[in-house]
């Protein structure tokens, strides 16, 4: 069985651009932590398409030269793969777009589907179909709608984007920027800050770890340093609840995603929703002590996947991102 790994920046989405300094350790990081567990699978074949500026990553690589459109030569890699595993940013729409290129292609998708990866890319979006559940969320609006009552510190980013990107805390609504395309914003929440990581099956949503993220904040901007994989246990379940009415609230999730929220004394609260493979899956293999994608259904040639198993509790993992 064929499987393509796509990583947005280091199978060529920046070949036309100097390759981001910030965002290329944690992109070859991840693509690594997937293409090991593949080739870790029996009649597992995992092909990547790399930029030729960056060292082949395994034997079978097709590299995107200068001149190169990557997408057409993701397009075509994906049209002769049975199983093609994006991951990319949601920033501008980059991964809701591969998304919709992978699905159409034929192939089989480890993730959502076109809909559900367009809709979770969106604070915006998330917030508003959150709280129609009736899950907590921090509340989001956009910088030109900000209601009256909202002041206090407040945080401002990009609707669409991937993680800290453009992460900014401000003293109250006076200091907030008079204009910028595209940012939204909600009032800080002080707490732990922490993700879920998911996995959505059709057989049911599993909460495999539960990881603390490490945050940097300097005049203003935030950023994130790191993730410890699995460094908190959900002792009364409510996380993996948590995790099955988020996965409820949005058709379409499915494989492995990343849930932001942040620990409070009232509760958990969702921050954003990752629809795809995060930085927490680069540890998440040694946090578990067995291999995560061995549970993708897409990844089973025939029948349905076997049952998940009673994994037990992972064990920290580190995972230094800046």
């Amino acid at each position: 069985m064929r499987v393509f790994i796509c990583e947005y920046v280091t199978s060529g989405g920046w070949r036309d651009r100097a390759l981001p300094d910030m965002l290329l350790p944690e992109a070859v990081l991840l693509r690594d932590a997937i293409l090991a567990d593949l080739e870790e699978l029996p009649g597992i074949h995992p092909v990547v398409a790399y930029d030729d500026r960056l060292p082949k990553p395994s034997a079978d690589s097709v590299p995107v030269r200068r001149g190169d459109d990557p997408w057409i030569c993701w397009s075509g890699l994906a049209q002769e793969a049975d199983v093609v595993w994006p991951v990319a940013p949601e920033t501008a729409g980059l991964f809701a777009r591969m998304v919709r290129m992978m699905t159409e292609s034929g192939a089989r998708l480890i993730g959502p589907t076109p809909e559900a990866a367009a809709r979770a890319s969106s604070k915006l979006e998330t917030s508003q179909r959150l709280t129609r559940a009736g899950i907590a969320v921090v509340p989001c609006f956009l910088l030109e709608a900000i209601p009256s009552g909202l002041d206090g510190d407040i945080v401002t980013k990009p609707d669409i984007g991937a993680g800290s990107e453009n992460v900014r805390a401000w003293p109250g609504r006076t200091a907030l920027p008079r204009a910028g395309a595209g940012l939204v914003v909600q009032p800080f929440v002080y707490g732990t800050p922490a993700s879920l990581t998911v996995l959505v099956r059709p057989d049911g949503v599993t909460l495999l770890t539960v990881n603390r993220i490490s945050l940097s904040h300097l005049v203003g901007v935030m950023t994130v340093k790191g993730v410890t994989v699995g460094a908190m246990r959900d002792e009364t379940g409510a996380l993996a609840k948590l995790a099955q009415q988020v996965v409820a609230a949005f058709p379409g999730l499915s494989g492995l995603i990343e849930i932001e929220i942040m620990l409070t004394p009232e509760g958990p609260v969702v921050m954003e929703i990752h629809a795809r493979a995060g930085n927490s899956y680069c540890g998440l293999h040694a946090a578990l002590g067995v291999n995560p994608s061995a549970f993708l259904p897409e990844l089973i040639r025939e029948g349905r996947p076997p049952g998940m198993p009673h994994l037990p509790p992972a064990s920290p993992v580190d995972v230094p991102i800046r």
